[in-house]
């Protein structure tokens, strides 16, 4: 079988579970650092439709958040077969990836996917705090409601102030997050890269924690580690 992934995560679950499979990957899969001979297509937001044609791919593995409806239309159009998976929280991410790899792919489930059940399964929370996730500056955005990443700060024990905002990724004025009254602000260092001299500054006196953004959004082998690296930032 012939795969191309325009999904990080998924290129990581794929590459992990199945080496060889994959002929096309974006520009953004960084992991694992050696992809083989798969070619690069582009970005997850604009990829290179006729890259992916000509590649001749069995399957095409996307995500409905991550890539553009045309782009996926287009290969459909196309005659290439596209599946989009869904994830909003941890449950969801574990029964699509179990979707793609077993279902899609055929392939034995694989041991990491077992051990990141585990994992979750067995996590005890950091405490009771209430946080705000920013995941853009210039402007401002931060994670609202349904997202996978603020399902995965729930179950260490950090509330998302913004978990009830009526857009997924909102704007707010950094006025109205250094006031929220958050015991913490968590910052990612992806998709914006935030480090300890580019974020921090802004949120005077509110404590940072800086974490690792493939941990925090990455559905795939990441999630083993997940729990452990993601309380070790944001414990106290």
């Amino acid at each position: 079988m012939r795969v191309v992934s325009l999904v990080p995560s998924l290129t990581e679950a794929v590459a992990v579970s199945a080496p060889g499979v994959l002929a096309g990957a974006t520009d953004w899969c960084t992991h694992p650092a050696d992809l083989g001979d798969a070619v690069r297509i582009g970005g997850t937001k604009n990829p290179g439709v006729r890259a992916v044609v000509e590649l001749r791919p069995d399957l095409v593995i996307a995500n409905e958040e991550e890539n553009r409806a045309p782009d996926l239309e287009a290969l459909r159009a196309a005659g290439v077969e596209v599946l989009v998976t869904e994830i909003r929280d941890l449950p969801q991410a574990f029964a699509e990836l179990d979707r793609v790899l077993v279902g899609a792919l055929g392939l034995e489930r694989p041991e990491w996917l077992d051990r990141a059940e585990e994992a979750w399964a067995a996590v005890e929370p950091v405490g009771e705090l209430t946080a705000f996730v920013p995941v853009w500056r210039r402007p401002w955005m931060v994670l609202g409601r349904d997202t996978f990443a603020g399902d995965l700060l729930a179950r260490l024990g950090v509330r998302n102030a913004y978990a009830g905002h009526p857009e997924r990724y909102p704007r707010v004025p950094v006025e109205e997050l250094a006031g929220s009254g958050c015991d913490l602000v968590v910052l990612p260092d992806e998709p914006y890269a935030f480090t300890a001299d580019d974020g921090p500054e802004a949120f005077p006196g509110l404590r940072a924690a800086l974490v690792s953004g493939r941990h925090l959004t990455w559905y795939g082998p990441s999630l083993a580690e997940a729990p452990q690296v993601l309380a070790a930032a944001l414990r106290p």
